[in-house]
């Protein structure tokens, strides 16, 4: 399997951390923006985009904070991550995405990601 390299981004969003974090680890909320369709059974998300399945372990969640998948056909070391962070002083709420991909597929991955949280944000309103 090709080396995979971490890649982080980064989107404002207006909306209250509680609010963001439902989306974020809740199958309806992320049915509404992320993908077709999501169960979840025993940590493990099923993500359905046009009829194709695919399954990801919930390695980490911290209410209203930030939630981690492991792809389960990827390599243990490989994950997905979204972090809700607020700043102290003016309350702005940003979401940072982390995530695994070749170098010949960082700017492809980037791109999903930019249209998915661009869903995301109409989806919230904000």
């Amino acid at each position: 399997m090709p080396e995979k390299k971490k890649f982080n981004i980064e989107y404002e969003i207006k909306s209250s951390p509680r609010i963001l974090y439902s989306f974020l680890n809740e199958p309806n909320g992320l049915s509404q923006w992320f993908a077709d369709d999501v169960n979840v059974k025993d940590q493990v998300y099923t993500f359905t985009w046009d009829d194709e399945e695919q399954k990801a372990k919930l390695l980490l969640a911290k209410e209203n904070k930030l939630v981690r998948f492991r792809w389960m056909d990827d390599d243990p070391q490989y994950y997905f991550e979204m972090e809700i962070m607020q700043d102290e002083l003016t309350s702005d709420v940003a979401l940072g995405i982390t995530d695994f991909a070749t170098d010949d597929a960082v700017n492809e991955r980037k791109l999903i990601w930019d249209n998915q949280i661009k869903y995301l944000i109409s989806t919230l309103g904000a």
